[in-house]
């Protein structure tokens, strides 16, 4: 299982222009995969598009009209092997109490109808080769939960039964279904982009030895996609060793 092995393969990776999906898309590429990076922001995709030599397609794949864009453009060029559902994001860090329903909203829409419908469109596409994977990328918030983030773990406890119930429909078919659930992860724009102020996303981390980073999580997904094709790997929780739990984290 050491010898893991990607080269070749077709991979979509949404969410790329930052954090884990573009770190994925590095990894995946150096590895000797044709890695199709999408993400919104074409500023940045390009930009992750010409340092690892991956196909940029600029798509906001929490409308139908940027889902459609993907998949003729990867029904048009090629196929797919793998999709790895990356794009998400957490809004707010408000009580449920306190909680804006439009945070919840578009949690809700990012994190589990964004990876519903990409899975819908690209669906047949993958199930022309010899087999196929789907990728979900959660987190530990789909395993348990926090104060302060209910409607993050909402979505992603509904992101992770879209695997979880897609491996029962699917079974039979040469399709693997995989969860990877990253707990603290230390990226550019995750915490930032969540609280909305750069003192405050650095709090998150504070005192944290070793937080996991992008590439941490990049390589869990080359690894689980590159193993041969009767393991699957159902889910695969990773945390940084100083956190424990959702809760317990160690900031010594």
């Amino acid at each position: 299982m050491d010898a893991a092995d990607v080269t070749g393969k077709r991979i979509v990776v949404t969410g790329a222009s930052s954090g884990i999906g573009a770190a994925t898309v590095g990894l995946l590429s150096d590895q000797g995969a044709d890695v199709i990076a999408v993400a919104r922001r074409e500023d940045r995709l390009r930009e992750v598009a010409e340092s690892t030599g991956a196909d940029a397609v600029v798509a906001d794949l929490a409308t139908a009209e940027g889902v459609s864009r993907l998949a003729e453009h990867v029904t048009g060029s090629g196929g797919v092997d793998v999709l790895v559902n990356n794009a998400g994001g957490a809004r707010g860090a408000d009580s449920i109490e306190d909680g804006e329903v439009t945070d919840w909203e578009e949690m809700y829409q990012i994190n589990v109808l964004t990876t519903l419908r990409t899975t819908q469109a690209l669906l047949p596409a993958l199930r022309q080769g010899a087999g196929g994977d789907i990728v979900v990328v959660t987190s530990t918030a789909a395993h348990d939960t926090y104060p302060g983030g209910g409607g993050y773990v909402a979505a992603k406890h509904a992101e992770r039964v879209i695997a979880s119930t897609l491996r029962l429909e699917l079974v039979g078919e040469p399709i693997r279904v995989i969860e990877i659930a990253p707990g603290m992860v230390k990226t550019e724009e995750f915490a930032l982009r969540r609280l909305g102020d750069a003192a405050a996303a650095e709090q998150v981390y504070a005192g944290v030895a070793e937080p996991l980073v992008a590439e941490d999580v990049a390589e869990a997904i080359r690894w689980t996609v590159g193993l041969p094709r009767h393991v699957n790997i159902d889910s695969l929780v990773m945390r940084p060793v100083a956190q424990a739990s959702n809760t317990v984290v160690d900031r010594r």
